[in-house]
């Protein structure tokens, strides 16, 4: 049963990719959405066996890499952590399987579509089943290979192209940290398994390491070097810049990678290593710091943007900073329950984002909508349910976690959790600004389509609506549901899948916080949605007409709306000189000059050249030839005289050596 949660997925990306021809594209869709399907009951059924029966399995399948000291195998650990990793990858890939199904209807290439997705979660399956980091390396960068995959889907456009292609870049960026990690860990542990490092950390806590030819400490260099590949697949500031490109994707892709797959690896990492995390407070506050300014960044962003999916991605990567901020604070299980909670209703806001897109035939600039409340009324809920969940909105699924990550950064009582908070409770005041954004200006507001879009919109079909309504549920109910379950005060769900140190404990403190400060969330974010509706509502045109006087003004929408200017801080300082050195020297001086001076092309010319100086020899002249075959005759007699010679001197000279032999023999004697 443990292995079919795996290979299944597998197997209907081989089905698909192979026989997709003689499957038709429906025959695809219903193979890979059953046996998706399949895998999220199996998961069901794991999690019941495993996470409530407290019985973790773990399987020893068969050799990998065996080279004397390094050992890595093939092996599934399906503890706590990883079973509820998978329910959650399992439930959202099915869904976005079914929607995918009429979503993507009209487009050729279904089945390649289905395959890819099949294929992307059977690399997350690996990628959080597994024992080792070395099996977990190769579960991670096949989820970076179906990124590009899934990103440059449409490869027939230009702007897929540039965004697969920096998805990928960025990715290897955080992938080669990752490396080094892995690397360093092997060096002084001699074993990549996650049992046996885990249990020496305590042993090694004073080691130092010479890296870079500076003297570090052992587990802070692991630590770091770990976060930088989470950082760049979770999209944290400086590596996050490959997410909200990652829109160009059809919208099933955009779900999946920001609810389920790709961007909570780098989480999964961080909370699967907590033993190692645990005994490094140098990298935990870096971790805090870095994902608090990051769910301010994106937040501050989010607030400037005009694309309907770019809103929610900045809304992504926003809520990835509260969970990384959250394992700085040392309170993994609090993560990883936003985690599950934010998976519901950010596939349930994507999902709906590209039923208003499909309906308004490909359109994504908000301000090209306005009026769909009485044109999409399912398509509205679906957006408020999730946009409130996203908010925090009370008694909604993202009220239990995130209000929890600032209770738990507030009871820290010291400068890194004050910080956290403060800077948590301003973007939860910005992201309900551009939620309630999102939802005025796409549905309340005058129509500002095309007359041709408007007449063309129809809600949600069955396929994609069922998803819709599953995820609607989730995202009101999961959360009060499961709270007591993941992070209740001593649930022994997580068993030893979480390690926290005695000291670094607080989630009893924050039960005990002044109850004004667990209503500062709540208040400020109702206070943003009231001036969110009423600035559009009323004030819009007196600041534009304002904004188009004030140079001022111009720049700081400029300033945010491009980003903070990173991609173009991103390519003139590293993009720009790369691709500087890879022209001028490892094209020009490398490739086009050393290599084929000493390389094929040049044995080639050099032929070439002899062969047309030798050809030139046969003029057809007499006494040409004459005089040529008199010159070889000289030259062939002087080589051999010369051979001659020197063979009659090397047997003179072994002659005398055998008579000084003779005599030196007959003296001894």
């Amino acid at each position: 049963m443990y292995l079919l949660i795996i290979l299944l997925p597998f197997l209907g990306f081989i089905t698909s990719i192979c026989f997709g021809r003689l499957l038709l594209p429906k025959g695809v869709a219903l193979i890979t959405c059953m046996l998706i399907f399949f895998t999220f009951l199996l998961s069901t059924i794991s999690f019941f066996e495993i996470g409530l029966s407290r019985c973790p399995a773990y399987i020893k399948l068969s050799p990998w890499i065996d080279s004397e000291l390094f050992d890595a195998s093939w092996g599934i650990l399906f503890d706590s952590l990883s079973i509820t990793m998978c329910v959650l990858v399992t439930l959202i890939s099915g869904l976005v399987h079914l929607y995918s199904t009429s979503y993507m209807s009209h487009d050729p290439h279904l089945s390649r579509f289905m395959s890819f997705l099949s294929l992307f979660t059977f690399f997350m399956l690996m990628l959080v089943t597994s024992d080792n980091f070395i099996q977990l390396f190769f579960g991670w960068e096949g989820v970076g290979l179906c990124s590009y995959l899934l990103i440059n889907f449409w490869f027939t456009r230009l702007q897929a192209n540039k965004s697969a292609i920096k998805a990928m870049v960025i990715n290897r960026v955080g992938d080669f940290g990752l490396a080094l990690g892995i690397f360093s860990i092997f060096l002084y542990f001699k074993t990549v398994d996650f049992c046996v490092v885990f249990s020496l950390i305590p042993y090694l806590v004073d080691t130092n390491f010479t890296f870079l030819n500076q003297d570090c400490n052992l587990i802070n260099l692991i630590t770091l070097l770990l976060f930088i590949g989470a950082m760049g697949k979770s999209a944290q500031l400086c590596l996050h810049t490959w997410l909200p490109d990652a829109m160009e994707g059809p919208t099933p892709v955009s779900a999946l990678i920001h609810a389920a797959t790709m961007v909570t690896a780098g989480i999964f990492l961080i909370i699967r290593c907590s033993p190692i995390y645990e005994y490094s407070q140098y990298t935990l506050a870096l971790i805090t710091v870095l994902g608090s300014t990051t769910a301010f960044f994106a937040a501050t962003i989010g607030v400037f943007q005009n694309d309907l999916k770019k809103i929610i991605a900045y809304s992504t990567c926003s809520q990835l900073g509260y969970m990384i901020f959250a394992c700085g604070l040392s309170n993994y299980s609090v993560s990883m329950f936003h985690v599950l909670n934010h998976a519901y209703f950010k596939a349930l806001l994507f999902l709906s984002a590209g039923s208003i897109i499909h309906a308004l035939s490909d359109e994504q600039d908000i301000r090209k909508m306005g009026g769909l409340l009485n044109l999409l009324p399912f398509s509205y809920t679906m957006v408020l349910i999730g946009s409130l969940a996203l908010t925090g909105f009370p008694f909604l699924t993202g009220f239990y976690s995130k209000d929890v990550i600032l209770e738990i950064s507030y009871s820290k009582y010291n400068f890194l959790g004050t910080f956290a908070h403060w800077i948590g409770i301003l973007s939860a005041s910005l992201t309900s600004f551009y939620s309630f954004k999102l939802i005025y200006i796409t549905f309340v507001t005058n129509p500002n389509s095309y007359k041709p879009s408007i007449k063309l919109v129809s809600d949600a079909p069955t396929p994609m609506a069922l998803p819709l309504l599953l995820l609607s549920i989730c995202s009101i109910f999961v959360g009060f549901l499961t709270k007591d379950l993941f992070i209740g005060l001593g649930t022994p769900i997580w068993n030893n899948s979480i390690f926290i140190l005695p000291e670094n404990l607080n989630i009893i403190d924050s039960e005990f916080i002044p109850y004004k400060v667990k209503l500062i969330p709540f208040f400020v974010s109702i206070l943003s949605a009231f001036l969110s509706i009423i600035f559009y509502s009323i004030f819009l045109n007196l600041w534009f007409s304002t904004y188009t006087k004030n140079t001022f003004l111009i720049y700081v929408y400029t300033f945010f709306n491009k980003k903070w200017f990173f991609d173009k801080f991103q390519n003139d300082t590293f993009g720009l000189i790369t691709l500087t050195i890879g022209y001028s020297v490892t094209y020009k001086i490398i490739d086009k000059g050393l290599i084929e001076l000493i390389g094929p092309s040049s044995s080639i010319n050099l032929v070439s050249h002899f062969s047309k100086k030798t050809s030139n020899l046969e003029s057809g002249k007499l006494n040409q030839y004459a005089f040529l075959i008199f010159v070889f005759l000289i030259v062939f007699t002087t080589i051999a005289i010369q051979i001659s010679f020197i063979i009659n001197f090397l047997k003179l000279e072994y002659f005398f050596v055998l008579i000084c032999c003779a005599f030196m023999y007959a003296s001894d004697e």
